[in-house]
């Protein structure tokens, strides 16, 4: 067996694990809860708690932690140990099926968005058993789902699971009326690509901005950026080397299945790209993919940056969420085969899909929203704030004929003309690919591009899951009332391509010919984060989420005071350290250099008065006029942030931050950048552009 395939998984409490170790009824019934969903009972839960703990003492573990999702974007977990006094003063080594099943953390604490009053601080994390245990830093870590004391969901797992589900029930009543009735579950699957910055940490240290915000407020343009293009999956460096091995074999541990990694467009960028897996899996891992880079990198003495947009002018970090439906007999429901055309269920599907985007491209928007994805999108690495779909030239051909009642044609397969003899005949793709569309297929599932490097990926993939699952709905229960059955799906798909083809564009998303046709189209255009984040709480979003179970009315409210808060908290951090840095570092830096050229100019006056004292007369000036000028802006700001902070309602304090607040940022940085040209290196406080982005 080679190292890979014994390091695959072997921090995880898998199938082959419980398999192993499990009794065989209980190894079934186990299965039955995690591919079924049928009810864990009692008696599982002890038998399987036993055994988890006996594995994971067997691989040095000393705790155990309920390791779940709050609203905070980032995981969390409690540690409790394994031991249990006996009477004779000792110890053993315990952990019993109710605590398995049930946690108990304090959920004050977490972001509630008003759903919880400081003093309620009860709250309950339950175990998750269709993802798997696994163990990191010596303690057993049990994916679960966390509500609190009175029922709220508080985290992103739950409302995962619910959609999860939504969809699956209105999948299969779209397949048992193809007479697939052997089909029991449709689970939806997703490969998240994770883009990321690699600096070193020395330097790293020395930003305010980069410690505190995660991006750079300042830094003026390098000479040398990503303008040659010759970073993009060029020879990777020894250092980065060093590190994406570990990286692998860390993920490859806890079953993550880490498979492309190269460099991205900007210098000190790059992706790593997983095997597809089922949703609610590959959330948990990627989870755990941006935990272990940040971790494995200070072992390289490297910072790991997951901001959409680390550095100005250079390519921000995305992730790619590839996106499909699978049934439980394997088959792709999103799989077009030779002749789309002929493939009435996948027509169906697509109609779907094409409908869903369509009448929630706000909640598309919405589920991409934050005060870091609004530096990104629409910039040349990423697609506007524009929802569309890209199909391609075939599928596209294809839908237009439908929709026209014509029939079409297929093309025959071609291949590519390399005009050379010995390379292979590789044959070629019915359509081009499109890196500026938010959402396109891409063979046999859709790239939904729009996601921000930091997300979790829990949020676009529950709108996705419930959105689709909502038009499945209404597909089903025409088609289940139809006399006719052939008749009505071919109508069906028909009309529902000619009513939502305006979402359907193959061109280049970043041109300002397709903002005037999108809005022509009637296509929303929501360009920040306060301008998105109002719909959320209207009206059929609500009835939408209700009728499918994802929230209650109460749960949607409070996600959208806790996305709002969160914006207003990072520009107000932000604002906060711009100030600090200009006022303890810029300043008394560039003071610094002024008066040493001043010594030096008075040096020379005092050796004789004909020496030349223009230079330092000239940079003088301008440092001196520069310096006022950042003094006063930063003054205005300190103001204005004030201002901003005191608006009663929340949203009013974001349209402030927005609208004001980042504008005056924006001046300081433009003074702040003009400064840094001219004040000596040494007198800089702070590493440069070129330092960060060409340190590795």
């Amino acid at each position: 067996m080679s190292r890979i395939s014994e390091l695959f998984g072997s921090a995880v409490f898998n199938d082959d694990v419980m398999k192993d170790r499990l009794p065989n009824n209980i190894y079934k019934s186990l299965r039955r809860t995690m591919h079924r969903g049928t009810v864990l009972e009692p008696e599982v839960a002890d038998v399987v708690a036993n055994a988890m703990k006996d594995w994971a003492i067997q691989k040095g573990a000393t705790h155990y932690t309920h390791w779940f999702q709050p609203m905070t974007g980032i995981t969390a977990e409690k540690h409790d140990s394994f031991i249990s006094p006996t009477s004779d003063g000792k110890v053993v080594m315990d952990f019993s099926g109710k605590e398995l099943v049930k946690g108990e953390p304090d959920a004050s604490s977490f972001p509630s968005g008003g759903l919880r009053a400081t003093f309620e601080a009860r709250g309950y994390t339950a175990w998750d058993p269709t993802s798997y245990a696994f163990i990191k830093d010596n303690t057993l870590c049990i994916p679960t789902a966390f509500c609190s004391y009175s029922g709220e969901v508080l985290d992103k797992k739950t409302p995962l699971l619910r959609s999860m589900e939504a969809l699956n029930v209105q999948a299969v009543r779209i397949l048992h009326l193809f007479g697939k009735t052997d089909i029991h579950r449709v689970i939806t699957t997703v490969g998240p690509e994770q883009e990321y910055f690699l600096i070193d940490q020395a330097l790293y240290r020395k930003r305010k901005d980069l410690i505190f915000c995660g991006r750079t407020l300042l830094g003026a343009k390098p000479p040398k950026g990503q303008e040659m293009e010759d970073h993009y999956f060029g020879s990777i460096r020894p250092r980065v080397s060093a590190f994406m091995k570990e990286l692998d074999d860390e993920l490859w541990k806890l079953g993550i299945l880490a498979k492309t990694e190269h460099n991205e467009v900007a210098p000190g960028q790059h992706e790593l790209a997983p095997i597809f897996t089922t949703t609610n899996i590959a959330t948990d891992h990627n989870q755990l993919t941006m935990e272990m880079m940040k971790t494995i990198a200070n072992r390289h003495g490297l910072t790991c940056l997951l901001h959409e947009k680390p550095f100005a002018g250079v390519n921000g970090s995305g992730k790619h969420n590839n996106w499909s439906m699978t049934t439980d007999r394997g088959g792709n429901l999103l799989e077009p085969g030779d002749s789309p055309q002929d493939n009435a269920q996948f027509l169906l599907f697509l109609a779907a899909i094409i409908k869903a985007v369509d009448e929630y491209q706000d909640l598309l928007r919405i589920s991409v929203a934050s005060a870091a994805n609004d530096h990104r999108l629409g910039a040349n690495e990423a697609p506007p704030a524009i929802v569309s779909i890209f199909l391609g030239e075939e599928l596209t051909a294809v839908t237009d004929a439908l929709a026209s009642g014509e029939i079409y044609v297929s093309k025959d397969k071609v291949h590519m003309e390399t005009g050379v003899r010995t390379l292979a005949r590789v044959p070629k793709d019915t359509t081009d690919r499109n890196r500026t569309s938010p959402f396109a297929f891409t063979g046999n599932k859709f790239e939904f591009r729009m996601l921000g490097s930091a997300f979790s990926i829990s949020g676009p993939n529950i709108i996705l899951n419930t959105i689709v699952a909502e038009a499945l709905r209404q597909f089903a229960d025409l088609l289940e009332g139809s006399d006719d059955f052939n008749t009505s799906l071919m109508e069906l798909i028909r009309d529902t391509i000619v009513k939502h083809k305006r979402i359907i564009f193959n061109g280049n998303n970043y041109s300002e010919e397709w903002v005037k046709e999108a809005e022509s189209r009637g296509l929303s255009n929501l360009k920040s984060t306060v301008d998105a984040l109002p719909h959320f709480i209207d009206e059929k979003n609500i009835l939408l989420f209700a009728r499918h179970e994802i929230f209650t009315k109460a749960e949607i409210h409070s996600r959208y005071e806790i996305l709002l808060e969160g914006y207003c908290k990072t520009i107000a951090i932000e604002a906060q350290t711009l100030l600090e840095m200009i006022r303890q570092e810029i300043i008394p830096g560039v003071c610094a250099y002024q008066k040493d050229l001043a010594t030096t100019a008075s040096l020379k006056q005092s050796i004789s008065s004909s020496m030349d004292c223009s230079l330092e007369t000239k940079l003088l000036g301008s440092l001196s006029s520069l310096s006022a000028c950042l003094y006063k802006n930063a003054e205005a700001l300190d103001i204005i942030l004030s201002q901003a902070k005191s608006q009663n309602e929340l949203l009013e304090q974001a349209q402030a931050y927005r609208t004001e607040v980042i504008p005056a940022m924006q001046e300081i940085r433009i003074v702040a950048d003009q400064l840094e040209t001219l004040t000596g290196k040494s007198y800089w406080p702070f590493p440069t552009y070129g330092d960060l982005l060409f340190s590795v």
